[in-house]
């Protein structure tokens, strides 16, 4: 079977949005793909995303693959910052 071109990360990518991103770091901190795999938040081994749904008052230094510009904004706004 053939995969379609463009699509095949997007099922191996997984979301995470502001809301529980305010619920896990609740004094704020790094944030990276692998400490959110051993919180639960996703799978290891998969790309993660950030999504801007939610409100964000911690500080937090996000490093994952991608981070959506609603997040960044509020990322940004709360004080915090993201790595490219």
């Amino acid at each position: 079977a053939q995969e379609s071109r463009g699509l095949g990360d997007v099922y191996k990518r997984q979301v995470v949005n502001l809301s529980a991103l305010e619920e896990l770091y609740p004094k704020g901190g790094e944030v990276t793909a692998m400490d959110l795999a051993s919180k639960g938040a996703v799978r290891a081994g998969h790309l993660v995303k950030v999504l801007g749904d939610g409100d964000l008052t911690v500080k937090l230094t996000v490093k994952v693959d991608k981070v959506s510009a609603s997040a960044e904004a509020k990322i940004v706004a709360a004080g915090g910052s993201v790595a490219k």
